[in-house]
């Protein structure tokens, strides 16, 4: 019964406690034998000394992707000494499970999206972290001594990082799923930062993505559904946040960080929550983090929904993976692919957009459509617009990124100036590379 599924999660949660390894896996089981329609428990690897890297998944499809509903990933812990997004991952776990089938938001959120939630991606340095202090300490790193933010391959130089166990799970589990939304859960400041955090060439303080204005919606959404996060005080007199928002290498410049990574290569728009000014807090304050965040972790989720969404298909009605969907004006150094099922997701703010789909086949052509894009999360789901090419069996080429970053190119992109013919002609030369 739902009391006798309710009593068992709050028996395994301790509150206003910090749940290390072991307690944290007996909490995720609990989890998943409460409730095994709604939920999936799986691990996607080992940390360096062996420690499952857990992710549960949530939703009325927990096991597998189906066609039309986004996938969406809350990762936490990824440095170990960072200790307030791994909790509340688990109050949110509780939250939503208790309150589907009860609570009609949550419900339509749960039917109609795939949420994945990391509780720590590092669980080696929060065990290494014996004792809980405010500021840096060295269970910062995974147990080689690496920055796990600072492991993934870069977007604007070759960082020539060792890759370690945890970052080539996250990278394997991006590859896997269609992600489409995500936020990576930090402590010791308060504010949501926002790609790009690194930038090769012009910058002018500020690395400017190709959707930029997606990442300040995106930031703000989190910001202003924060307790106190949208005040942008900071942490300390020297340092403020004009609406508790952050361009990342406005910030400071960042290399081989996770956001970057999963914005460039991973087709998935990532933002970094930093949710304390104290990195370890004591665990008598958690209750609190939790209510300060509870609303802004839901409305971020339902951002998932916004844009358009699609299948593109042959005559036959076929699916045709690899064909590029992006809208334009925004284009991406690594195109925006469908996947295996022909679908796209394309995040994008209410307004009039042009979408451009290639199936990159020689003598086949693009097909354009202009889309007029609502407000779509209170809906649950995004525009629906499906793309049919008028041949029969058309196989698109096999995604093809560059392995040496190329987005140095685009200054542009990362500069607030226009377009320049140089700048168009650059992006011309790198565009014929992507596709030779």
């Amino acid at each position: 019964s739902f009391i006798f599924k309710l009593w068992l999660i709050l028996c395994e949660l301790p509150k206003g406690q910090y749940h290390h390894a072991e307690e944290l896996e007996a909490y995720l089981k609990s989890v998943h034998a409460a409730y095994p329609s709604l939920t999936h428990l799986h691990s996607i690897g080992r940390s360096v000394e062996g420690r499952n890297l857990w992710v549960l998944v949530l939703g009325r499809f927990p096991t597998h992707h189906k066609i039309g509903i986004p996938e969406f990933k809350y990762v936490a812990n990824m440095h170990g000494d960072e200790t307030v997004g791994r909790e509340i991952l688990l109050h949110l776990i509780d939250f939503l499970v208790t309150s589907y089938g009860r609570d009609p938001v949550i419900t339509r959120l749960l039917n109609n999206t795939r949420v994945h939630i990391m509780p720590t991606m590092n669980p080696d340095g929060f065990e290494a972290t014996k004792v809980p202090d405010c500021y840096y300490s060295r269970g910062r790193y995974n147990k080689n001594g690496e920055d796990l933010n600072r492991n993934f391959p870069d977007a604007f130089e070759s960082n020539n990082a060792s890759i370690q166990p945890e970052t080539r799970a996250v990278m394997n589990w991006i590859k896997n799923e269609t992600f489409v939304l995500s936020a990576n859960l930090h402590g010791g400041a308060l504010v949501a930062s926002y790609t790009f955090d690194n930038v090769t060439g012009s910058s002018k303080g500020y690395s400017r993505s190709p959707d930029d204005d997606v990442f300040i919606h995106l930031a703000k959404t989190y910001s202003f559904n924060h307790a106190s996060m949208y005040k942008g005080t900071g942490c300390d007199n020297r340092q403020t946040f004009p609406e508790g928002i952050t361009n990342g290498y406005s910030w400071y410049q960042l290399e081989g960080g996770m956001q970057d990574y999963n914005y460039v290569w991973g087709q998935c728009f990532e933002i970094t929550l930093e949710l304390s000014c104290c990195k370890y807090p004591p665990a008598d304050q958690l209750e609190k983090f939790w209510r300060d965040n509870k609303v802004a972790l839901i409305e971020y989720i339902k951002q998932v929904h916004l844009g358009v969404k699609g299948q593109v298909t042959d005559k036959n009605g076929d699916p045709i993976p690899n064909a590029i969907v992006e809208a334009k004006g925004r284009p991406h150094v690594c195109p925006y692919r469908t996947n295996q099922l022909g679908e796209y997701f394309l995040l994008l703010l209410p307004g009039t957009y042009v979408i451009n789909v290639s199936a990159t086949v020689p003598g086949f052509k693009s097909l354009l459509k202009t889309v007029e894009i609502p407000d779509t999360t209170g809906n649950f789901s995004a525009l629906k617009q499906d793309f049919s090419f008028p041949e029969v069996s058309v196989r698109s080429r096999a995604a093809s990124c560059p392995k040496i970053p190329l987005y140095q190119e685009l200054e542009w992109a990362s500069a607030a100036v226009k377009p320049t013919l140089h700048h168009i002609l650059v992006l011309m030369t790198v565009l014929l590379v992507i596709f030779q």
